[in-house]
Formats: C-alpha cells, sequence, structure tokens
C-alpha cells in the first residue's frame, strides 16, 4: 500500500524528531511496527523490517540505554551521535521518498535532517544544564523520557500521522525557542562579566 505523499511528509516529520532523540530505538520501532503489520514502509525501507537490523538495532538501543544515564559520559555519548542520529534521519527520508521527484527527495532529505538535528541539539543542551545537578535521578529520569518519546511519537506517527507531526513541530519550535533564550542568556552574563571586570581593573 503506497502512503500518500502529505502524509508520508507527517510521518517522517515525527520519526525523524524521534531519531533525534533515540535514534536506535527509533528504527527498532519501526521495524518491529513494518513486521507486525501495522506500518506499511515504502519499498526502499523494507529492509528495516528484517529481524537482523531490528536486533542490531535493538541491542544498539540497550547499549544506549545504559550510557545515555551515566552524568558526563552521557555528553560525550551524544555529542558523538551528532554523527549518527542526524545523517540516519536523513538517509531515512531520503529512501522513504524515493518514489516522489528529486526535488521533494531533496526537500524530505534536509527537513528530515534539520529536524532530527533539531531534537538532538534540544536534547543536547537540556541534558547539559541536569547534569550539572549533583543528583543523578534527574538525569535518568529525562533519559527514560526521552527514550519513551521517541519510541511514542514513532508509533503514533502510523497511527495518527498528522497530530504526530504537529506536536514533533511544536517541540522544534520549543528548541528554536529555547537555543534563542540560551544564546540571549549568555550574551547578557558575558556583557555583566566583563563589565564586573572592568570595574574590579579600573578599581585597582
Amino acid at each position: 500500500m503506497r502512503i500518500p505523499s502529505n502524509e508520508l511528509f507527517a510521518i517522517l516529520t515525527a520519526i525523524s524528531f524521534a531519531a533525534g532523540l533515540n535514534v536506535y530505538a527509533t528504527v527498532a520501532a519501526i521495524g518491529l511496527l513494518a513486521h507486525a503489520g501495522m506500518f506499511p514502509l515504502p519499498p526502499d525501507l523494507q529492509l528495516l523490517s528484517s529481524w537482523y537490523v531490528i536486533a542490531c538495532s535493538g541491542i544498539l538501543f540497550l547499549v544506549e540505554l545504559f550510557a545515555d544515564k551515566i552524568p558526563v559520559f552521557d555528553l560525550i555519548w551524544n555529542a558523538l551521535h551528532t554523527f549518527v542520529r542526524v545523517p540516519v534521519a536523513a538517509l531515512l527520508a531520503y529512501r522513504a521518498t524515493a518514489q516522489l521527484s528529486p526535488g521533494w527527495q531533496l526537500l524530505a532529505t534536509l527537513l528530515g535532517g534539520v529536524i532530527a538535528l533539531a531534537a538532538h541539539g534540544g536534547k543536547t543542551a537540556v541534558r547539559a544544564a541536569v547534569t550539572a545537578s549533583p543528583e543523578p535521578l534527574s538525569n535518568v529520569t529525562l533519559s527514560l523520557a526521552e527514550d519513551a518519546l521517541a519510541v511514542f511519537l514513532t508509533w503514533f506517527a502510523t497511527k495518527h500521522p498528522y497530530w504526530a507531526a504537529i506536536i514533533s513541530l511544536a517541540f522544534v519550535l520549543a528548541v528554536v525557542i529555547l537555543m534563542r533564550w540560551v544564546v540571549r542568556a549568555l550574551g547578557n552574563m558575558l556583557r555583566r562579566a566583563r563589565k564586573e571586570v572592568s570595574l574590579i581593573l579600573h578599581g585597582v
């Protein structure tokens, strides 16, 4: 069964965001849904329903499940996964839209990568703030919530693609607003620091 283009873009929006949070959970969830006959994969993504791909994704998900809960190390892990989550999301979008014109396929690929980057960037920024907390519970809770959201969005996109896309775009907007706030806050902080240093130097 061929998925209509509008619906396909909606699904890819949600899946790209999910991949930006946890690419292994997303790929495993897609494969399991397809294998169970709950989601018709585009022809160029049939490989995802293979038990080999599902098993490899599941194993890597378990590795990330533990690695992503360790304060400080999780920041290194997430930084390295910039080169995994974003390219995989873009590749999924590219392969899923193989039946479309080259222009639409390129647009889908760029959107997939950008949305995944937004999700990944927001996750990394929030994780950096939480990691500063001395107790580990907040870090573990946040990580579990991210994993659950990735799986939920992937499943929800196959049932209600447009609502899943709206939820994902709302998260992207929140990330953009958060990033702008963080940059502005850092700028204000640096300006205050320069002013204080200047006052100290002139005082001396």
